[in-house]
């Protein structure tokens, strides 16, 4: 009775993980970039009541009889699939089309992102919501340049004194590993010893990377019914564990009665 306790006691804790990382899934629903994680679970030890034997001249084989001891988490997995696009017609909203995260730095920092929310600030200089650089560098866009405006492979160009002036190529960066990348928290991550070295590379280049689409934002990838459904399941799931400790408690009740 107390190996199903600590069993049902493995499950409780599983399922709150679980309904932890639904929990934030759907408060980022809306959140720019956002990519939902998804937690996995696998059996903890079993205890080996009889070992196999093997078939012998008379009698066949006989399987292994063992015991699980409860649940633990195998995986808490960020799912970089690609979210929907919307369309906001702001020069300075990037999207990404493919593969590839933005880097944004303040000179001791870097990260990256796929939240393309950026915006001039009083240099000219195209930062994110927080003053972090894009590309890690200051991108300068003159104050009396007109036009603005990002191509597809991250080339900036810009009206300067009546003539179109091209500015710096806005390049992306892939991982052999994204799902590798640790969270940092403000839509960005770091690498991680997991996640590969960043490839960095022109948007639309022959190396893989996605494209620029200017004047649009990258939804999160949280699917809201799969979410409720998750919720659903996990919630039975932390039921049937407590279930299980309830019942072990009342037969251990019924053990110690019996002295009765």
């Amino acid at each position: 009775m107390i190996r199903s306790m600590y069993s049902g006691i493995s499950g409780l804790k599983n399922f709150q993980t679980k309904l932890d990382v639904i929990g934030n899934n759907i408060a980022n629903v809306n959140t720019y970039g956002f990519k939902k994680g998804r937690t996995v679970f696998k059996d903890l030890y079993s205890q080996t009541v009889a070992g196999a034997t093997a078939p012998g001249d008379t009698r066949g084989g006989v399987n292994p009889k063992q015991v699980g001891l409860g649940s633990q988490i195998s995986t808490i997995d960020t799912i970089h699939s690609a979210g929907s696009t919307q369309f906001t017609g702001n020069t300075l909203d990037l999207a990404i089309e493919g593969d590839g995260f933005f880097l944004v730095g303040d000179g001791d920092n870097e990260f990256y992102t796929r939240a393309g929310v950026f915006y001039l600030d009083q240099d000219g200089a195209i930062v994110d919501g927080d003053g972090r650089y894009l590309s890690g560098d200051a991108i300068i866009i003159p104050p009396d340049a007109t036009s603005l405006s990002i191509g597809q492979n991250g080339q900036v160009a810009y009206v300067l004194a009546g003539t179109l002036t091209d500015g710096p190529v806005i390049n992306l960066y892939k991982f052999n590993n994204p799902g590798g990348l640790e969270k940092a928290g403000g839509n960005l991550y770091r690498e991680s010893p997991n996640s590969g070295d960043p490839n960095e590379g022109a948007p639309g280049g022959a190396n893989g990377h996605g494209v620029i689409k200017s004047g649009s934002l990258e939804m999160s990838n949280v699917d809201l019914s799969e979410e409720f459904t998750e919720m659903i399941v996990a919630q039975r799931g932390f039921q049937a564990n407590t279930r299980i400790i309830t019942t072990s408690d009342e037969i251990l009740q019924e053990l110690v009665n019996l002295k009765r």
